[in-house]
């Protein structure tokens, strides 16, 4: 699993006061950062080689600014060329949001999915996370 904090700044609230629905794909994108240096560990863009195929998210509870936010992520599924990414949003070690995203290792040059090698795919399950996000950030640390 991994962690991201956040400190949420004041352009992503709305005029509720509450964080924008919007921020959470900007967001849930800076915490999958780790994975992306799984499959590319040199950020090197020219041999980038994921796509999103799909993302949603689930609100739970409001998000305010000025207080940080801990984003969890796991790995729920792997598949031949796809991995299920869950991430779940906590603050003040409340469950708030979450999020499903699914990522497709693929070559941009032919334009098709490529089937995961061996080596990522066994740095990635050591990622699994199957358990709910039901948990409390502090029960969370304890699995």
């Amino acid at each position: 699993m991994f962690t991201e904090v956040i400190t949420p700044r004041f352009l992503e609230t709305d005029a509720l006061g509450h964080i924008n629905n919007n921020t959470y794909g900007v967001w849930f994108e800076a915490a999958r950062d780790k994975f992306f240096r799984i499959f590319n560990p040199d950020s090197n863009i020219k041999e980038w080689n994921l796509v999103m195929a799909h993302s949603s998210f689930d609100f739970l509870k409001e998000v305010f600014w000025g207080k940080d936010v801990v984003i969890k992520t796991g790995i729920s599924k792997i598949g031949n060329s796809s991995i299920e990414l869950t991430h779940a949003v906590y603050q003040e070690n409340k469950l708030c949001t979450i999020g499903k995203c699914i990522m497709i290792h693929y070559n941009f040059v032919t334009k098709q999915s490529v089937n995961i090698p061996d080596g990522i795919r066994s740095i990635l399950e050591t990622h699994i996370f199957t358990n709910s996000w039901t948990a409390t950030l502090d029960e969370l640390e304890d699995l």
